[in-house]
């Protein structure tokens, strides 16, 4: 059996993860969202405030995550390419890593705009031959003494 370090003997340090993502979306549809031209509403700010809402309750999602009190997050939607194209931060002052709800809040942003956006994006027989979610990406993870402390 390997040993498992636990938290509790882990240092409370800054820690931040930035995660980047994308979904691919049919021309006419990046254009309507561009346009405030979707049925359902505003996918960004519907996206934004789903993925800032599922980083605090990654936890529950993900059996082994503990839960982080979080000091900081940030959900950031846009279109790149012609695509959906999302930034997540999340920060916290603890003992484990931010990672796992930077990753939770990209995807379930894009998977929020997916769903405000599937009816543009189905084609006659109910498929989605288009619409791709990924790569969700962990582009950047910092871990530091916090400021002012020994």
């Amino acid at each position: 059996m390997t040993q498992q370090r636990r938290i509790h003997a882990k240092p409370v340090v800054f820690r931040r993860a930035v995660v980047e993502g994308s979904l691919s979306v049919r021309p006419s549809t990046a254009k309507a969202i561009r346009a405030g031209r979707v049925k359902k509403g505003d996918p960004f700010a519907a996206g934004e405030l789903a993925g800032l809402l599922a980083m605090k309750r990654t936890p529950e999602l993900i059996p082994h995550c503990h839960p982080v009190p979080l000091t900081g997050t940030r959900v950031e939607l846009s279109i790149v390419a012609g695509k959906v194209h999302v930034v997540a931060e999340a920060e916290a002052l603890y003992r484990t890593g931010v990672e796992m709800e930077a990753l939770v809040g990209a995807t379930i942003a894009l998977l929020t705009v997916w769903d405000m956006v599937k009816y543009l994006e189905k084609d006659g027989r109910g498929a989605y031959p288009k619409t791709r979610l990924g790569p969700v990406v962990v582009v950047r993870k910092e871990k530091r003494r916090p400021r002012g402390r020994t």
